[in-house]
């Protein structure tokens, strides 16, 4: 069965551009489009990875990521930030919050999807599975 992604991002042809190329790469991909919405749709179709911008209305990213460590079910879910917002503060309040990445737009989907398989395959790492996964290491 295919990892599960939330993308989250109040910009539709975001969440458009990351859906198609992650399910290109075979992962399931459901979509929000506001830091309300992006918990409502964590606690119904439990992602594996959420993929979150920053800036959205009602909620926004940092408060998301804020409500998902203080959860007990939700404090190991993996977060990738992916936002406009790279001002040095920006980007260490994300790291700070325990964002597990962190990408700037304007992105490469092929980096998101790259550090995707990092985050998978680090977590399989650590269940004890032997999944290893090449990212482009020359000596292959």
């Amino acid at each position: 069965m295919p990892k599960k992604i939330l993308a989250v991002d109040d910009e539709r042809h975001i969440v458009r551009l990351v859906q198609v190329n992650l399910e290109r790469a075979g992962y399931q991909v459901v979509t929000a489009f506001d830091g309300k919405d992006a918990l409502e749709k964590v606690a119904s179709e439990q992602p594996d990875l959420v993929v979150l911008d920053v800036m959205m209305p009602y909620m926004d990213g940092f408060e998301v990521l804020q409500n998902l460590r203080k959860n007990q079910s939700t404090r190991d879910l993996p977060v990738i930030m992916l936002t406009a917002k790279a001002q040095d503060a920006d980007v260490f309040r994300g790291w700070s919050s325990g964002v597990d990445c962190y990408l700037t737009k304007p992105f490469n989907p092929m980096e998101l999807i790259t550090f995707v398989k990092r985050i998978f395959s680090s977590a399989d790492d650590s269940d004890g599975d032997s999944k290893v996964y090449d990212l482009g290491s020359s000596n292959s």
